[in-house]
């Protein structure tokens, strides 16, 4: 009964009787939940499992086995840090190591160049910074793995640069060497280590260099690429790749560092290989904000100008040359170059094509020459040269620069105030257009021909020699701001140049400067007169201002130079001076009838009169004067003709032709004159001619306007016009024709003809001396021509005479009597016996009989007739104070 009742406890029996070695060490769970959980065939894993699970204690007392369980916890520790540090910590910690490392450069110096590179020593500090991870899990795991590993030792090393944007290009490559760093969070370590650093692609350099250069480099992205062996103590983790990705964009991109040109010394220099040059020391400061230390060697360029615009080329000034430079990290560079030029390029003088036909024709060298003496920058262009002065300088580097270029902008130097210090004009002469000129064209303009002196303010840096052959301009005149006119000067006028010593001492800041003396001899220069009213208020202060008046030029200068470099031609100079022109002062009280005094040396001198022709209104007389000139300039008069005025109404007019005007005296000069009023001035020219002749043979004190009209000048009418706004008034002239000696004590008058002008007349210059005879009643009269070579004909008188206002007898005579010219010895000429009307029981007859034998003074009054070949004219004739003698 009790074998079938119990069947398992049977089974249970048999198999404890028949273990085996395949029986395990644990036995199974006697538990029915933990039977039935388990398939009776488990394995030795399952076994161990569920002896695992059976409970530290049982109902039957059995013994706990620590043993065991101490290797299987041992054993599952092993598994887990086998899974984390070989799969699941390097992936970890590489993401890690990328966000969270953060390395502080400090200074890069570069020991040396080699061959292939650069040798440099790098220094900064190097930390983890877990806050720059943005994955907590990876941020947390990373501090933790860092903090047990606590250091890191990077193995020598190769790392790599390059530009995705470039095809990959590959800047270099460096070999690192060992580095031992603290890799827990927020330590850091102090990294200095000397790495060779080697140059990649060099014509992919360039072109990165060029595009950097010219701006073009708006965003860069630099990978660097290495696989870093790396271990932590023992423990080596392996060759690490490491890639790190760095994005500059904007004001991250670096530039090109400001720089000031500090001196600027040009020279002349003899060369080695014969022959002079000219050289240039320039001094370049630039700021270094970077913490980088090297010496860079001496270096050779090529000077690059713009050509002409048209075809965007360069050309070649010259060579430079930099010094060996110590650099300084976040300090100044001083940078010392050294240009030479040999020779000037043809291409550099030879003129650009035109536009048009108003552009002036300009060089290269033209325009660069011009923008810096105006203070505009010009743009050198600098580039590496294949030739390099130090042969130390290694090859890689020469074939970096050689086709790298960088426009360097080169300040202009504006000279202080004017370019021109001083201007002036000797030996002044002015020419009037031939009569025969074409109106509206150059040989109708005034021309001036004078000794140019010009001081020229040379920049302080120009210390090299300059021979001035040849100058040319076009000049605008200006007068008180305002355009007069231009002076012509397009034509090449030979010149010299001298150095002038720098004046100033440099003391309270008064600078030195150096001055350049250019002399020229300016010939036959055309004067265009542009605004009329300019011209008018120049010769109104001329003539009214008794001052100076200064004009200001401003030209265009065209200089041919010779230097060591050769000749060439710079055009387009700016160029400012002033020209001071010595007023003609009015004589004191002198001015009326729209006339402008006349300064009494400058007042002409007539005499030589001769009637050339006649006509029954006019008479075309030839007279030579005498006449000062108090200015220092000198004029040429091919052909000028004026108005001659008496009361503001045309009676002549006077031509003068062929003249030549010098500083002082001028002699013997000839013009003609034409004595016409009723043509000139109709009716009233008439009479106001009549009444002119009238006062001047009576002694009063009559004067002339010349005025200018619009035929004056042929050439020109419209200077003509300008002049005619201004009459010169000046006294009758004496004609001459009379002359007498000097009376002692009189002064004389200069002009040569002994009439003793310097002293007023007494009485009538024509009636010299009368006579009357009592018992033929007639009289006789001495008659003074003006005239030299022409006989004068007197056609009827109808004269009274008086005596203190009463009548003494009256004269009317109508036959023709002539008056020929004075004799040899000023003598003049009796006329005929002219019958007298005695005025008997007068005052003044009584008077005249009382003076039987002696003289008295008597007043006449006239109407005379004349004649002169077909001209006729009657005047009236007042007088007082004449002598005359009573006879029988």
């Amino acid at each position: 009964m009790a074998s079938n009742t119990d069947p398992t406890r049977r089974e249970e029996d048999d198999d404890t009787a028949t273990a085996t070695e395949q029986t395990p060490l644990l036995p199974p769970s006697t538990d029915a939940e933990a039977h039935t959980s388990h398939p009776p065939d488990g394995s030795a894993r399952t076994s161990l499992l569920t002896s695992l699970q059976t409970p530290t204690s049982t109902s039957k007392g059995k013994k706990r086995r620590w043993p065991s369980i101490l290797a299987l916890a041992t054993l599952c520790i092993v598994i887990i840090c086998i899974i984390v540090f070989a799969f699941l910590a390097p992936s970890i910690t590489e993401s890690y190591a990328q966000q969270a490392a953060v390395f502080t450069p400090l200074e890069l110096s570069i020991d040396s160049f080699t061959s292939s590179g650069v040798k440099a020593r790098i220094k900064g500090h190097f930390s983890m910074d877990a806050s720059r991870v943005e994955k907590k899990s990876v941020r947390d795991l990373g501090r933790f793995f860092t903090y047990i590993a606590s250091q890191a030792e990077t193995g020598e090393s190769d790392v790599e640069v390059s530009l995705p944007e470039y095809g990959n290009l590959v800047l270099g490559t460096a070999r690192v060497p060992p580095v031992w760093v603290s890799i827990r969070n927020g330590d850091t370590t102090l990294v200095d280590v000397v790495a060779d650093l080697r140059a990649g692609d060099v014509g992919g350099i360039r072109n990165v260099a060029e595009d950097f250069v010219k701006g073009r480099l708006g965003q860069v992205r630099v990978v660097g690429k290495a696989d870093v062996p790396v271990k932590s103590g023992v423990i080596s983790l392996g060759r690490q790749r490491v890639v790190k990705e760095m994005l500059f964009a904007g004001k991250d991109v670096p530039k090109l560092p400001a720089y000031h040109i500090g001196k600027l010394d040009v020279h002349d220099i003899d060369l080695p290989e014969g022959g002079t040059g000219m050289m240039a020391n320039v001094s370049i400061s630039a700021n270094n904000s970077y913490p980088i230390d090297f010496t860079l060697p001496s270096l050779g360029f090529d000077i690059l100008v713009p050509g002409c615009a048209e075809d965007n080329s360069l050309i070649k000034l010259g060579d430079a040359e930099t010094q060996e430079t110590h650099i300084l990290p976040h300090e100044e560079v001083m940078l010392n170059v050294t240009g030479l030029v040999h020779s000037l390029s043809p291409n550099l003088t030879k003129n650009c094509p035109t536009q048009n036909s108003d552009d002036k024709a300009m060089s290269p060298l033209d325009r660069m020459v011009a923008r810096y003496l105006h203070g505009s920058n010009n743009t050198l262009y600098v580039q590496g040269s294949p030739s390099q002065p130090n042969p130390n300088t290694p090859s890689w580097l020469t074939d970096l620069i050689s086709d790298i270029m960088v426009p360097v902008p080169l300040p202009g130097k504006a000279v202080q105030g004017h370019l021109i210090r001083n201007f002036s004009l000797t030996d002044t002469h002015f020419a009037l257009p031939d009569p025969f000129a074409e109106p509206g064209t150059k040989a109708g303009n005034p021309r001036i021909s004078a000794n140019v002196k010009a001081l020229v303010a040379l920049p302080e840096e120009m210390k090299f020699e300059l021979n001035v052959s040849r100058v040319r301009a076009d000049a605008d005149i200006y007068y008180h701001g305002k355009k007069l006119g231009t002076l012509d000067l397009h034509k090449w006028q030979a010149a010299t140049s001298s150095r002038v010593p720098a004046n100033g001492d440099g003391k309270k800041g008064e600078k030195k400067e150096e001055l350049l003396l250019i002399e020229s001899a300016v010939k036959d220069a055309p004067v265009d007169i542009t605004d009329d009213d300019v011209f008018t208020d120049v010769l109104q202060d001329l003539l009214f201002g008794g001052k100076d008046v200064r004009m200001q030029i401003r030209a265009l200068v065209d200089v041919e130079v010779g230097s060591a470099i050769g000749e060439f031609v710079v055009k387009g100079v700016k160029g400012e001076g002033s020209v001071v022109v010595k007023p003609i002062s009015p004589s004191p009280g002198s001015g009326g009838n729209g006339g402008v005094g006349v300064p009494r040396e400058f007042r002409p001198k007539v005499f030589g009169l001769q009637i050339l022709d006649t006509s029954p209104t006019s008479l075309t007389l030839g007279a030579r004067v005498n006449i000062s000139n108090p200015t220092n300039y000198s004029a040429s008069v091919p052909f000028m003709d004026i108005h001659i005025l008496a009361n503001e109404t045309v009676i002549g007019h006077a031509t003068a032709k062929g003249i030549e005007i010098v500083p002082g005296r001028n002699d013997n000069l000839y013009v003609e004159a034409v004595w016409d009023p009723s043509t000139l001035g109709g009716e009233e020219g008439k009479k106001v001619g009549r009444e002119f002749l009238s006062q001047y043979i009576s002694g009063y004190n009559t004067s002339l306007t010349l005025k200018a009209h619009e035929g004056s000048i042929p050439g020109n009418p419209g200077l003509g016009r300008v002049l005619g706004r201004f009459g010169v008034e000046m006294p009758t002239p004496s004609l001459g024709g009379a002359p007498r000696k000097t009376l002692p004590g009189e002064p004389d008058d200069g002009d040569g003809d002994g009439d003793g002008d310097g002293k007023k007349k007494k009485g009538p210059h024509f009636l010299d001396d009368a006579t009357f005879h009592l018992l033929t009643s007639t009289a006789t009269f001495t008659l003074l021509s003006p005239l030299r070579q022409t006989i004068l004909y007197v056609e009827s008188i109808n004269a009274t005479a008086f005596y203190k206002g009463d009548s003494v007898g009256h004269i009317d005579y109508d036959l023709p009597f002539a008056v020929p010219p004075v004799g040899p010895g000023g003598e003049g000429v009796v006329s005929p016996r002219l019958p007298v009307d005695w005025s008997l029981g007068s005052v003044g007859y009584e008077a005249v009989k009382g003076a039987l034998g002696g003289r008295l003074k008597l007043a006449a009054y006239a109407e005379v007739g004349v004649r002169i070949g077909e001209w006729r004219e009657g005047v009236w004739f007042r007088g007082g104070g004449i002598g005359a003698s009573v006879r029988i």
